[in-house]
């Protein structure tokens, strides 16, 4: 059972806090049974019906021993917190008749019962003990006048009694709903406070920069797992020291604290299996020693500029690929109207058609170009590869030669889902596929593409396997680069452009050597509940 104070669980006391009550209760009884038996009565004179006083002493001692037997069931709180009041109340007023010269003693103690009762109840219950209670002192108080009119309290008396407890019944009620509510907004704004903490230690630890906190002793109190990563560190120490897990770092950060603002660009490896990394350092506070460290790993730092780059670079031959693509027509066109003509002889025709034929390669460059330039931003979607492919293949079909290239499916019986564009899946798988049927082919054979459809682990894979020469190894280097090509009339921009599309969609696409001969690209694409990092 919870060890919660009265206030914490105030809609549900817990058993400690009711035993408490009972408890106390006993105690009143005992006192009572005191001042009738033992040697307190003589303290306060002789009692004015002993009979009824011991009567009352030993039934209410019983009573409140049998409500603390029952005292430790919460589920019946109102019951027994409203019965043993009512016990108390009766008591008092019996016990007051009995013993006149502790009167005004045992209403003062039966003022706590029914701020209690008032504090535990609701409203209209508290209120009702306490006008009970009043009514009880008024009884008393007539019962006495016609029994014995001389011996009877003051009206002043009993009229302070009265609004006593009228008055602390309201005010025992108001400071528990206070202190209920109160409670409840500290617990409401503990929770929220605690799921901050989580949620900032999270992000602190998911994020890929590695941050420290180093103290001014130079040992590492706080570190996210990107930082351990970097460090090579395994987490088996409680507070490793930077300079034991990396002295380099932990002799740039001492010239920072020294002083020297002159900033050092040159990245550090910190251990031989990570990537270098580019410290930043900055004060947790002004007047402390403790320190931020954060890790960049350059190699992502490089990437990004590399990335922005290119997009200016791209950026810059859409223009200049669009500048080119009038005067490319106006050539084009001058050349077939000189085809045309019937003064050309056969030498000059054949320049002619050389310099359609070029016109036509720089035209697919721009096209290309162009193309690139013009990607939209990927929408992935959850794919089945399996029907995605077979309807690809179906209609690839259609434009082979009959009889010659073949274009198969190799699908497994389970489905396999992904997360991609479809979009940009066509357009990848179309220049594979292209790229195999134009180059995959033994010299005087047909060509034979096949595309098949597997999961390995998390992952969805696509491969594009062609039976030809392969691609040699001193090609491999510069397979993906854009412009590179062996082929005269490529433009070297189609694997290019499809590892493009694979990276806006957070997948993968590699070449995989086949052992028997011919060539393998693979499309590695992520599971509907497992994307890749970005």
């Amino acid at each position: 059972m919870s060890q919660a104070s009265l206030i914490d669980r105030i809609e549900s006391i817990p058993r400690r806090e009711l035993y408490f009550f009972a408890l106390y209760r006993v105690l009143e009884a005992g006192l009572v049974a005191a001042l009738v038996f033992g040697p307190l009565g003589e303290l306060v004179g002789p009692p004015h019906d002993h009979e009824m006083g011991a009567a009352v002493a030993v039934t209410y001692l019983v009573a409140a021993a049998l409500l603390l037997a029952l005292g430790r069931d919460e589920e019946r709180l109102v019951p027994l917190v409203a019965a043993g009041t009512c016990i108390d109340i009766l008591a008092a007023i019996l016990a007051t008749h009995a013993l006149p010269a502790v009167g005004a003693g045992i209403a003062m103690m039966l003022m706590f019962n029914v701020a209690a009762a008032a504090m535990l109840l609701p409203l209209r219950h508290g209120l009702g003990l306490a006008l009970l209670a009043a009514a009880a002192l008024v009884a008393e108080h007539v019962w006495a006048l016609l029994e014995d009119g001389g011996r009877t309290r003051s009206l002043a008396e009993l009229t302070m009694f009265v609004t006593s407890y009228l008055a602390l019944a309201w005010l025992a009620h108001e400071i528990g709903r206070r202190a209920r509510a109160n409670q409840r907004l500290a617990e409401q704004r503990s929770a929220e406070v605690a799921n901050l903490v989580e949620i900032n230690e999270m992000i602190i630890r998911r994020m890929r920069t590695g941050v420290l906190v180093v103290d001014a002793d130079n040992r590492i109190t706080l570190a996210n797992e990107a930082a351990l990563a970097l460090l090579g560190d395994t987490g088996q120490t409680a507070s490793p020291g930077l300079a034991t897990l990396a002295p380099d770092l932990a002799a740039r950060l001492q010239r920072w604290r020294a002083g020297h603002e002159q900033a050092e660009d040159s990245p550090l490896r910190l251990h031989p299996d990570q990537p270098e990394v580019q410290p930043r350092f900055a004060r947790l506070l002004a007047d402390s020693d403790v320190t931020l460290v954060f890790l960049d790993d350059a190699t992502v730092v490089s990437r990004r500029a590399e990335s922005l780059t290119l997009a200016a670079l791209g950026r810059f031959s859409a223009s200049l690929a669009h500048e080119i693509r009038n005067p490319l027509a106006a050539i084009n066109y001058a050349v077939q109207l000189l085809e045309e003509s019937r003064n050309v002889d056969d030498a000059d025709r054949r320049l002619l058609q050389i310099i359609h034929q070029q016109c036509q390669r720089t035209n697919g460059i721009v096209e290309s170009v162009l193309g690139l330039a013009r990607r939209e931003r990927a929408t992935p979607e959850n794919v089945d590869l399996g029907s995605f492919v077979r309807r690809f293949v179906d209609d690839s079909r259609p434009p082979l030669p009959d009889g010659t290239d073949s274009l198969e499916a190799i699908i497994p019986p389970h489905p396999v889902h992904a997360m991609v564009d479809p979009r940009h899946l066509q357009q990848v798988l179309t220049a594979l596929v292209h790229n195999a049927l134009k180059y995959g082919r033994i010299p005087g054979e047909p060509a034979r593409v096949r595309l098949r459809v597997f999961q390995s682990g998390r992952q969805s894979m696509i491969d594009v396997v062609d039976r030809g020469p392969g691609i040699p190894e001193g090609v491999l280097a510069q397979l993906f680069r854009p412009f590179f090509t062996t082929s005269e009339h490529g433009t070297g921009l189609g694997l290019y452009i499809a590892r493009e599309l694979c990276r806006a969609n957070q997948a993968g696409l590699e070449y995989v050597p086949v052992p028997g001969g011919g060539a393998c690209f693979r499309v590695t694409l992520a599971g509907p509940h497992n994307m890749l990092p970005a």
